[in-house]
Parts: structure tokens; C-alpha cells; sequence
């Protein structure tokens, strides 16, 4: 009884053995997966990384689709750094500038718009685009 035992244990430690010691190989093609998995997740986790919340100032709120045109060819005009963001909100059109990340950023433009357009310059707490490092 013993030696059976002893026999069957063996069996299964040379068949463990022969597992352990084998080698995998791997298909070619799943390195090429790999590398294009890799490429789509860096494309479509790239926006997400641009996006960030931060601070633009709204500088017109009118339903004259003209007047906050012409604001927005001045704004081009006179402050060429500042990338103006429209927004139709039915029934208003609402024109933002900048990418700021903190208010103190903001305030320089904020001073000097608010000399320049008088009425209803605000700073607002918006999602901003950054340069991704």
C-alpha cells in the first residue's frame, strides 16, 4: 500500500514537473493587440485630459444674434490671445473668453474687459481646455 502510495505520489510530482517546465509560446499577434489597444485608449482618454474645470469670462448675454457677433469680431480684434467661446441658449447667445485656471489668472483680462465692455462682463466657473502636457 505504501509503495502505491509512494508511486502515485511521483507520478503526479514528475507530471507537475513537466507542466512548470514547459514553455508558452505566445502568438505574434497578440503584441500587435497590445500596441493597438494602447494607441486607441491614448486617442480617447485625450479629450478628458484637456478638460478641465476652470474659469472663462462671459462677456455678452443677449438674444441679438448681431450684437454679440460684433463683440465677438472685437474681442478677435483687440485681444487676439483669448479664444472666444459662443453658446446659443435658446433664446440667448452667450459669448466667453479665455482658459483660465484660477481667478487670479482671469483678473488682468477681467479689469481690462470691463473697460471695454461695460455692461456685463462676469468671470464664470466653466470647463476649460488646457495644452496637455
Amino acid at each position: 500500500m505504501k509503495t502505491i502510495l509512494i508511486l502515485v505520489c511521483l507520478y503526479n510530482g514528475a507530471l507537475y514537473a513537466q507542466d512548470t517546465l514547459s514553455m508558452v509560446q505566445a502568438d505574434p499577434r497578440v503584441d500587435s493587440l497590445v500596441r493597438k489597444q494602447i494607441q486607441i485608449n491614448e486617442l480617447t482618454t485625450r479629450d478628458s485630459r484637456r478638460n478641465v474645470p476652470g474659469y472663462r469670462i462671459q462677456v455678452a448675454n443677449s438674444n441679438d444674434r448681431n450684437q454679440v457677433f460684433a463683440i465677438k469680431t472685437k474681442i478677435y480684434k483687440v485681444y487676439p490671445e483669448l479664444k472666444p467661446y459662443l453658446i446659443y441658449q435658446p433664446p440667448n447667445y452667450k459669448l466667453k473668453v479665455g482658459n483660465f485656471k484660477t481667478p487670479e489668472e482671469a483678473e488682468p483680462y477681467l479689469q481690462k474687459l470691463t473697460q471695454d465692455f461695460p455692461s456685463g462682463v462676469y468671470l464664470v466657473h466653466d470647463i476649460i481646455e488646457i495644452k496637455p502636457d
